[in-house]
């Protein structure tokens, strides 16, 4: 894990992808909660969900640690949540060789880390990115493919702080290339560029409960 990236009051995110070399391994959790859960899961998705979980617990451990054992469970729409703390948010992310996680207390959170995509073709452009693609058009393919990758984990982020999921249409959130923070029905983004050679952003309420 590197070190816990402070995002706002009360809201921290964790990530096996620094800005420097390659990613490192995420811990892979040894919690009889999760590991009875990944027992029903098939082998390469058990190493997954561990990986998560093992990176989740090491955050609660590091900025709450009376709360790192305790039970993660799943909620409506699969949004994970710490049983018997409802006031704690917590989010995991996985992607092609790294896993995020984040934590808020008084907030909703969620994390997204998406592995860019070699190129985007103009249809995918024009669903994510309705407004700016003109701008995206101007970039080199390997910079779009880029950008496009983080302003689907901003995008994401927002919908998962807000537990609805896909339901909630993250391609129609406004999310410009470049864009560092943002705002959207209450929650507030910020890609986390400077923390991460990986896309990764997280969105959080934006008051604190």
């Amino acid at each position: 894990m590197t070190r816990p990236i402070r995002v706002a009051d009360r809201v921290w995110v964790a990530t096996t992808t620094g800005r420097g070399g390659r990613p490192g391994p995420a811990p892979a959790s040894r919690h009889r909660d999760d590991l009875r859960r990944a027992a029903a899961l098939p082998e390469w998705r058990a190493r997954e969900f561990l990986a998560g979980r093992g990176l989740l617990r090491e955050l609660l451990a590091a900025v709450r640690p009376d709360l790192a054992d305790a039970e993660i469970a799943p909620g409506p729409r699969g949004r994970p949540g710490l049983r018997g703390h409802p006031g704690v948010g917590v989010s995991v992310s996985h992607t092609e060789g790294g896993v995020a996680a984040g934590v808020a207390v008084g907030r909703a959170v969620g994390v997204d880390l998406q592995h860019p995509a070699d190129r985007v073709g103009p249809a995918l452009a024009r669903r994510l990115l309705p407004g700016h693609v003109e701008q995206l058009a101007a970039l080199p393919p390997e910079r779009a493919a880029a950008e496009v990758a983080w302003v689907w984990t901003a995008q994401e982020a927002c919908v998962k702080a807000s537990g609805a999921g896909l339901a909630g249409r993250p391609w129609t959130i406004d999310v410009a290339p470049g864009a560092r923070t943002g705002h959207w029905a209450g929650y507030r983004w910020t890609a986390l560029r400077d923390h991460s050679t990986t896309p990764l952003s997280c969105a959080y309420t934006a008051h604190t409960g």
